[in-house]
This record gives C-alpha cells, structure tokens and sequence, in this order.
C-alpha cells in the first residue's frame, strides 16, 4: 500500500487508517458524525494527497482534452477551473476529473485516485496532438480545507485575497511561507472551503499551520467516512459506486458537463440519448421509514420486482434519515416516485427526491 506524506502525522494523531485506492488512509479520527459537523458548522482539515494530478501543456495540450473529456475546455479562461469527465468509447465514463488552466498551453488534471494509471492510459490512447504529458500524482499532496470557516483561517496564513477568488477559480500562491501552492476553490463537501496543491516535502509544515491557525475556529482533522457522507448529502457523484464505465453522463445527470458543440469520445452516443431519452437514471431518495441504505441494496417496486440498485447510501448526520442515490428504471425514476428499498429482507418504502438532501 502507497502512503500519503502525511501518513505518520495520521497515526500520531489517532486516526483509524484503512486502505482505499491503494493507499493506506484516515477513515476517521475523533468519529465520523463529529466530523461531520464540525465541517457543515466550522471547518475540516482532509488530507486527500491519493488524488491523481496530471500536468499537460504545449502545442496541442489543448486540443487533447477538448478530445478526451465532455465538457467545453474553450471556456476555461487563465486561473479557472472545469468539472469534466472522460468517457469511454462505449459511452459509459472512465472517470469524473477536475481540468484547471494554468496558462496558456498549461493544464492541471486532477483525477479520482483509483484511476490514476487508468486514466494516464486513456489520456495518452489519444495524444495524437503532441501534447506533453507529466503525471505528478506521487510528487504532490493535496490538503482539502473545508467548511463555514475554512475561508477565514487560510486567509491567516497567506497574503493572497481569498475572497478574490470565486469557486471554481484558482491561483498560485504562498501559502504559511510555502511558495508555489494552487490554492483552489474547490471541494467535496458543498460546505465551502479551498483545495490546496503542493510538493510533498511541505505537507507536514502546511497541515500544521493550517491545525494552529484554526484552533480558535473549532478546526478538526477529518477523514474518508466524513468526506463521504458530507458528499452524498449534496448528491455529489463517487467514482466507482455512482458511476463507472457503464454509465453515461446523460444516465449519471451530468448531461450540463456534456457539450455538443465540439468533438468529443463518444459524442454520437450521447446525441442520441440526449435525443431519444434514456431508461435508467441516477435519482436520489429518501426512506420514509427506518433502515439505512447501502450500495448494491435492490430497488423494487410495490410488487416486488427489481427496478434498480443503490449506488451510494448512509444516514444522514444532518436529517437523521435514511438516504442515498440509486440508478433506476423508467418511469420511477421520475421525482415523487415511490420506490423501495431492500434492506435486510424488508422492503422500505422510498421517495425519490431531489438532490441536494441538504442545502
């Protein structure tokens, strides 16, 4: 198992470490619902350096990833950042991913952990435009500052004006005496808070800096049971249980990263499903009774008969219900359905129900 360069200060501190994408990770430190709140209510500290981070640049850097990936890379203007995904050549996605512009000719690729070599091989099928090609996913950590305060205590720690930067923007800076970091308006909670990337050898530095400057604000390390729950509850997809290489954006609701006015992998099959409809679909939903939902529990309708399965489930910390996503046959997979949820041999009846579960 890899280990992020935080690995030791994880231990020391306590943390429960499992493995998840071949790393050996947090899965919780003080627990998970404490977490949880201290994100919605303050601010969470996630080590999250298993990402993926690819740099392409040059002649053609462009014109790659307008091939590779759903969404319009010509709208990206310098210092902004695009959720994309690249799909496969049978309309199903091979990863969901973040594209930053660094510069002109400079792209920044962050990418689902377990996908890294995956998604490195898939890029490279298609770099026909000679693009240059760097993956400095072991080289960089990435520390996830979350939250109603997150804001506020990294602006302790750098000169930068981070009420400057909008979400989904970014920019280099200095950040605790650390030179060159990205400094990202990004996250994974919908909580609010910055992403910051950097070398490894500064991990240690910056995670303590940002634990000191914090203190007052209630700031807690956090790890990957949290950051799982805070994501469901604002119906933000996981790669590997939402979607995988058999869902296509259109299936998964991401038809608004999928744009026709270009050229793209797949582009054919998703007009047509765009066109003729689709029949199965990415639906969040709520229990109306007790039970918690988990992936791969059946989804049924009131005759019993499998319409569906859940991809992610959890109770929820903040409604203290039952709830998750689920893929699911037309026509349940309209809003207001009723549908149930196979847990332990009982069928629990569900709603379907717009996402986010909470604002």
């Amino acid at each position: 198992m890899k280990k992020t360069a935080l690995y030791e200060k994880h231990v020391a501190l306590g943390a429960k470490i499992v493995p998840f994408a071949g790393y050996d990770m947090p899965v919780q430190y003080s627990g998970v619902t404490e977490e949880h709140f201290a994100v919605r209510e303050k601010a969470g500290l996630f080590d999250v350096s298993h990402m993926g981070q690819f740099f392409i640049e040059g002649a053609g850097s462009r014109e790659l990833l307008q091939y590779v990936t759903t969404n319009n890379v010509d709208t990206l203007e310098n210092g902004k950042a695009q959720y994309s995904c690249l799909p496969n050549e049978d309309g199903g996605i091979v990863d969901d991913l973040i594209v930053y512009k660094m510069e002109e000719d400079k792209y920044f690729v962050v990418v689902n952990a377990s996908n890294i070599e995956k998604d490195w091989n898939h890029i490279s099928k298609y770099n026909t435009f000679g693009a240059k090609m760097t993956n400095s996913s072991d080289d960089m950590s990435l520390l996830a500052i979350q939250g109603p305060k997150a804001t506020e205590i990294l602006q302790k720690l750098t000169e930068t004006n981070l009420s400057e930067i909008p979400y989904y923007n970014f920019t280099v800076g200095n950040v605790a005496g650390v030179e060159n970091v990205i400094i990202s308006n990004t996250g994974y909670t919908g909580s609010g808070g910055f992403e910051i990337y950097f070398d490894n050898a500064n991990a240690v530095k910056l995670w303590d800096a940002i634990i000191e400057a914090g203190a007052e604000d209630g700031i807690i390390p956090c790890g990957l049971a949290a950051r799982d729950t805070l994501r469901l509850e604002k119906g933000f997809c996981l790669y590997g249980m939402d979607i995988n290489d058999e869902t296509s954006p259109m299936e998964a609701g991401l038809g608004w990263i999928t744009k026709f006015d270009k050229d793209f992998v797949s582009k054919e099959i998703f007009a047509k499903q765009k066109e003729e409809g689709i029949t199965k679909k990415l639906v969040g939903f709520e229990l109306q009774d007790k039970g918690v939902p988990r992936h791969d529990y059946a989804v049924v309708d009131a005759e019993g008969k499998i319409i569906g399965k859940v991809t992610s489930g959890t109770q929820s910390p903040m409604k203290k219900i039952g709830l998750g996503i689920a893929i699911i046959d037309k026509p349940y997979f309209k809003l207001g359905s009723e549908i149930f949820i196979q847990v332990r041999n009982k069928n629990i009846p569900a709603k379907v129900v717009k996402m986010p579960f909470v604002a």
